[in-house]
């Protein structure tokens, strides 16, 4: 019984039966034909017993198994390797099922390789995740072919497992270095001049050519009859919080990530780099109430803590309450900080109504405002029009995207910094933006 759920019968053998079925045929019109029909058939058939033979006695033909990595990361690329070690003493061909994850909505994966013989060889393939949570894979089905390919066996490994997915740890790497990097243009961050006065007195020391001679202490040159300078260091441990808006207006898709997630992105990777920077970093999330708090710390620990409670975090699907937020605030973050808002208004009226919360957390805290642009509108304006309707969808994209410009101005109006994005560049402008912050000493 075992053997029969591993045999499987290859196209090329059918197509052979078919044939000589065809010749039988052919036999009664034609009755010289009936012995070669014959023979062939015998030929056939002696031909799937050497393949079934060469694959099946062997008792171990092929070990394979699926190495993933411990967590994917979200809306990226994640390699997964297929090792495959064979046994058998000539090359095989192999046809590798993998049974990945329903979320991505694969029903065609297969892989079709070559494989030597007494040889171990790797296969990769990627995936990329639009969601956190866990992701559970099935087995891992191999069908072995000889050089024959007339029969295949089967053989099944029972590699279930399941792997969480995460915020993009993936971007968090790849901006690891940023806050020290002198390379920063690579990465699309802006090098912005330090201007005002946002250092701490560290130490006085001895004058090396370089210094900047207007840090000279001339008392205590006149002590120590030598050029002394007062050394300063970047003021440290400032609060920067990050909020996330996980209502409804946050979960509109874009290139399979919802705005949420983006969001979610773009403070792991900004934490880190605060972190970098000696400040303390925190976070939360709001709706209907406020959830998934980090308080700013600049602990060896607060990444991971900021990690797992991005992982938690999901929409609710209500109108978000601001003046929720605007209490907790007020109640909750009693030193002045910068807090980064994620968000999404599409209209002014939209912003009107929030704007009496956002001014009375403006008064005490630096506030920035993160929104996004809405790239269909840009492709809807930038195309030619040739009927009446078209032209109508044109005008009216083209007040949605003025209106986010009058959101900005709004804003602008009551010391309310705001950072206008599409959903890919995200991280890098608020990068641009924090550090922009930093250099001219706002907070």
């Amino acid at each position: 019984m075992k053997l029969i759920r591993q045999l499987y019968i290859n196209n090329l053998f059918f197509y052979s039966l078919i044939g000589v079925i065809v010749l039988f045929c052919f036999a009664f019109i034609f009755p010289a034909l009936y012995n070669a029909a014959w023979y062939l058939l015998l030929i056939l058939l002696s031909f799937f017993l050497l393949d079934f033979i060469i694959l099946f006695s062997s008792k171990k033909g092929i070990e394979a198994q699926r190495i993933t990595p411990e967590k994917l990361s979200n809306g990226d690329e994640n390699s997964i390797i297929i090792n495959i070690k064979n046994f058998y003493t000539f090359p095989v061909f192999a046809k590798i099922i993998d049974e990945i994850p329903f979320q991505f909505q694969v029903r065609n994966f297969e892989i079709k390789r070559k494989i030597k013989n007494n040889s171990i060889d790797d296969f990769q393939y990627f995936l990329r995740p639009t969601e956190r949570g866990e992701y559970h894979f099935g087995n891992l089905n191999v069908y072995i072919s000889s050089p024959l390919n007339i029969v295949a066996k089967r053989y099944t490994f029972g590699n279930n497992q399941m792997v969480p997915t995460y915020p993009s740890y993936i971007q968090l790497r790849k901006y690891d270095l940023i806050a020290f990097s002198n390379n920063l243009f690579q990465y699309g961050v802006k090098k912005i001049r330090r201007i005002g006065h946002t250092m701490e007195f560290e130490q006085i020391k001895e004058y090396v050519q370089g210094d900047d001679i207007r840090t000279l202490n001339w008392k205590a040159t006149a002590k120590k009859n030598a050029l002394m300078v007062n050394q300063f260091q970047d003021e440290k441990a400032q609060n920067i919080y990050m909020v996330i808006d996980k209502g409804r207006t946050m979960k509109m898709p874009f290139n399979g990530l919802s705005l949420l997630d983006y969001a979610i992105n773009a403070t792991l990777v900004l934490s880190n780099v605060i972190l970098k920077k000696q400040d303390k970093a925190g976070m939360f999330s709001f709706s209907k109430k406020v959830e998934n708090r980090v308080v700013a710390e600049k602990r060896t620990s607060q990444m991971q803590k900021i990690l797992e409670s991005l992982y938690n975090v999901k929409t609710d699907y209500f109108e978000s309450d601001y003046s929720r937020l605007y209490v907790d605030i007020k109640k909750n973050i009693n030193h002045r900080s910068l807090i980064i808002l994620y968000t999404n208004f599409e209209t002014l009226d939209g912003l009107h109504r929030q704007m009496p919360y956002l001014k009375g957390i403006a008064k005490n805290h630096l506030l920035v405002v993160v929104f996004f642009k809405n790239t269909e509108l840009f492709h809807i304006t930038h195309k030619k029009s040739e009927t009446i309707q078209e032209i109508y969808d044109k005008v009216i994209a083209e007040k949605f995207i003025f209106e986010k410009k009058l959101i900005i101005n709004e804003l602008k109006k009551y010391g309310i910094h705001s950072v206008l994005t599409q959903p890919e560049n995200l991280t890098l402008d608020t990068i641009n933006k924090y550090l922009e912050i930093k250099a001219r000493g706002i907070l």
